[in-house]
């Protein structure tokens, strides 16, 4: 499993031989974790990439003939953004090395974009109809956030810790990756990978779903997400897309609703109260997710666009823009990593600013965490829209 990476809040990508991705970022080991810039480390790690060398585009072709059938019973409701210019991106960055730079005139032309987050209950529909398997499950691990695990899943992380570390000492005793994999990130302790989490048990095998049906899925890799979205006869929206719709028809501002984070003293959004990671007051009334309807929605209507949970879009990560104008960019053509947008219930402005809508981080396709989503974006309206 790939270790989250140095500089970023969020982990996700992993390969039990240690690797958390580009910040955001790209431990492809945890020599490239201890080998981040301390102004790096500053700004915190919000993401991971390592692969596990599977194929998003094959996982939707495997798909595509449920997308086409007697239609998916998925009726999530969409958002039509209108044709525009926007300035995207940023002349005043706060995570430089996160290429928010330059600001620069982009065009996009009309899509549909999901009012809310892929929720658990239509992410079971998918996984009723088609059998489908999230890459977490398959692999049997994913990353969480050491707050919000059991103290007996903690005792078992632990123990693991102790067996391998005996184990290193034994000359007798070859180890398989799996045991000379990290049991945290060096950069991030507070992500752990814990075996048995996914989607449907999102803190490991003591924890469920049940009452968090309609909260954003999570743990799921960008080749899961693709997965739903050509089901659904959607597709993830590209990173102009996203950020074009992030910024609700206002320009040039921090968040979807203006400048000001909480405008006379409400909350807009989930995101970290209090000192990261020691302490989450919960102010904004929660201390992990939130239901995908929760705060109010921005100008188009899309509801926590920022915070809840990262969204993952279709571009290939790269941090060196030009400034010149463009119409509808798809980002590079290829790449190691997928751009994620919008931060999540853990970024804190002291820590991992990066629930503005010119923020932005990165993973693995293969990645999956405790704080990782996705909403579907759309050229026309689904069938059963």
């Amino acid at each position: 499993m790939a270790a989250p990476r140095a500089g970023c809040a969020d982990p996700s990508g992993r390969r039990w031989a240690l690797v958390l991705g580009s910040v955001l970022c790209a431990l492809a080991a945890a020599a490239r974790a201890s080998s981040s810039s301390a102004a790096e480390a500053a700004k915190g790690p919000c993401g991971c990439s390592s692969g596990r060398g599977s194929s998003g585009e094959a996982a939707a072709l495997r798909y595509s003939a449920q997308a086409n059938a007697p239609g998916p019973a998925v009726r999530t409701q969409m958002a039509l953004i209108p044709k525009g210019i926007f300035t995207m991106g940023t002349d005043e960055p706060e995570i430089k090395q996160d290429g928010e730079w330059p600001a620069r005139k982009v065009h996009v032309n009309q899509f549909y974009m999901d009012r809310y987050e892929v929720s658990n209950v239509e992410f079971e529909k998918f996984v009723n109809a088609t059998g489908y398997v999230t890459e977490a499950e398959k692999f049997g691990d994913s990353f969480v956030f050491e707050g919000m695990l059991s103290e007996q899943v903690k005792t078992d992380i632990q123990q693991a810790r102790e067996f391998s570390a005996a184990t290193e000492r034994n000359k007798h005793v070859s180890l398989s990756p799996r045991h000379h994999s990290s049991f945290s990130v060096a950069a991030a302790p507070w992500w752990m990978p814990v075996k048995g989490a996914n989607w449907r048990q999102p803190e490991g095998p003591d924890s469920n779903i049940s009452k968090r049906m309609d909260h954003p899925v999570l743990h799921v890799s960008w080749n899961d997400a693709v997965a739903y979205c050509t089901w659904a006869g959607k597709r993830l929206p590209t990173e102009a897309e996203w950020e074009y719709s992030c910024r609700g028809g206002l320009d040039n501002r921090l968040f979807p609703w203006g400048n000001k984070f909480q405008p006379k003293g409400q909350h807009y959004a989930n995101t970290w109260q209090g000192e990261f990671p020691i302490s989450n007051t919960g102010e904004d009334g929660y201390k992990g997710t939130a239901p995908v309807t929760a705060f109010p929605p921005n100008g188009y209507g899309l509801y926590n666009i920022v915070g809840n949970a990262w969204e993952w879009t279709s571009d290939w990560w790269a941090v060196h823009h030009s400034a010149d104008e463009t119409h509808n960019p798809k980002g590079p053509s290829s790449g190691t990593d997928r751009v994620k947008k919008g931060g999540s219930y853990m970024c804190h402005k002291s820590y991992c600013y990066r629930y503005r809508c010119a923020a932005r981080s990165q993973n693995t396709p293969d990645s999956s965490a405790s704080n990782l989503g996705f909403r579907c974006a759309a050229d026309t309206l689904p069938t059963l829209q």
